[in-house]
């Protein structure tokens, strides 16, 4: 009986944890409509952080829906930037493209999958979504980047970076939004975080349970 009883409580617990921690799905829409803004900087400041230093390129804001989050714990960056995110705007935040994309990371790339034909062209994938790492300005924001689940709408704001320090040589964000591979990734140091309200942005991101 105590058995039976444990194994229920073990069930239980692994339903609550998949409940919580499962993507969030939407109705079919594109939920996040404006696309990111950047702003060249007139003179590259230079920020220290911790062990590293940031050279600013330019101010960035994105307001994005969350495709896939990605911890490292164990690399030489992550004394640096301990989570990367892939976010997507446009029909990247449609929910009847991606019900057609299998989306991954691994070894600070974002990956995406589908069968032919693509949902979207692909050039409009590439454009409309990006894999950003995450320079949290402080304990709050790496907290809050570290804790996000799949599909949620957030707003991110701060510098895009150049950085230098130990066993990472010199690492600099990509500046634009058309490019694909490596160095195509935005180094970002992070300055104000917050989470969307979906009730705010319109009828299409209503929750649809699954």
């Amino acid at each position: 009986m105590k058995t039976l009883c444990a194994l229920i409580a073990i069930v239980l617990l692994w339903l609550g944890y998949r409940h919580f921690t499962a993507p969030i799905v939407y109705p079919p829409g594109v939920l996040i409509a404006s696309d990111p803004e950047q702003t060249d900087l007139p003179n590259e400041s230079s920020i220290r952080h911790g062990d590293f230093q940031l050279k600013a390129l330019a101010h960035f804001s994105i307001d994005a829906r969350l495709l896939h989050a990605k911890r490292y714990r164990w690399d030489h960056q992550s004394a640096l930037v301990p989570v990367d995110l892939a976010l997507g705007w446009g029909r990247m935040s449609d929910q009847s493209v991606l019900d057609q994309l299998k989306i991954s990371q691994s070894m600070r790339f974002y990956w995406y999958e589908y069968r032919l034909p693509p949902p979207i062209p692909k050039e409009e994938i590439v454009q409309h979504s990006t894999n950003i790492h995450i320079i949290p300005a402080n304990d709050a924001i790496a907290s809050a980047c570290e804790s996000l689940r799949g599909g949620e709408l957030i707003h991110l704001e701060g510098e895009l970076v150049e950085a230098t320090g130990p066993s990472i040589g010199i690492w600099r964000s990509s500046l634009r939004r058309d490019d694909s591979g490596n160095g195509a990734c935005e180094l970002l140091l992070v300055e104000k975080f917050s989470r969307l309200d979906p009730k705010s942005i319109g009828p299409a991101a209503r929750l649809v349970k699954r």
